[in-house]
């Protein structure tokens, strides 16, 4: 099947998926992750009606933004970000979903100033415990949130999740149901650049459950672009 019919297809089943939940569809953005897809296939997925591109490698957003891959929708950074590499992506992306650390938060601030800019983020958290990523835990969003105005050239949208690898369907709920409650908890606080509208979570084997459990952004890379060719 062609991207566009991929992206298609996905569309119903977002829309399923949404009505099943008492949701309106409308409320869920598509992020299409382009991650090891050439700048064509990434104009094919614009061209198809994708709400966002992600991008995960800085490499690959330079050269794609200087092919003007993403032209005609926004791109948002989605993969793990060295603080060397900050200066690469902080003012070049709507948004930066995967602040996984203290330290990034802090180079992210101090770049933001000197363009004199406020970068909008998302909060990743390691809503699974997993030794092998990174992310907050959530016990600590609460307070770092609270705070949050200690970054004046940041603006917290929100918060991304990559749950554990689920062998059956249904074994993320718990996880996308416990990422819910965190970001509910969190627009409470009444922080000048917070304003949490955003909930990154599901991809193309879980998106059904996580927009079942409130996600406002699934992140589909392998159901739009067919499985990627690692070198």
């Amino acid at each position: 099947m062609s991207i566009a019919e991929n992206i298609a297809r996905i569309r119903e089943q977002m829309k399923a998926a949404a009505i099943a939940a008492g949701r309106d569809p409308e409320s869920i953005l598509l992020c299409a992750a382009t991650k090891m897809n050439d700048s064509n296939a990434v104009r094919a997925a614009v061209a198809a009606g994708v709400d966002v591109c992600g991008e995960n490698r800085v490499q690959e957003l330079t050269q794609k933004l200087s092919e003007h891959a993403y032209d005609g929708a926004p791109v948002h950074f989605i993969g793990h970000l060295q603080t060397n590499k900050v200066k690469q992506v902080v003012g070049k992306v709507a948004l930066i979903q995967s602040v996984d650390s203290l330290r990034l938060l802090e180079a992210i601030q101090k770049e933001a100033a000197r363009q004199g800019i406020r970068q909008e983020i998302l909060l990743e958290v390691n809503i699974g415990h997993e030794e092998s990523k990174s992310g907050f835990s959530a016990e600590e969003i609460p307070g770092l949130v609270e705070h949050f105005d200690r970054f004046p050239n940041i603006c917290l949208r929100g918060l991304m999740a990559i749950p554990p690898i689920s062998q059956n369907s249904g074994d993320n709920r718990k996880f996308f149901q416990k990422m819910y409650t965190l970001a509910v908890d969190i627009t409470t606080k009444k922080v000048d650049n917070v304003c949490v509208d955003i909930l990154s979570m599901g991809m193309s084997d879980d998106f059904a459950d996580a927009i079942a459990c409130g996600s406002t952004m699934i992140r589909i890379g392998t159901a739009i672009f067919g499985q990627r060719h690692y070198i």
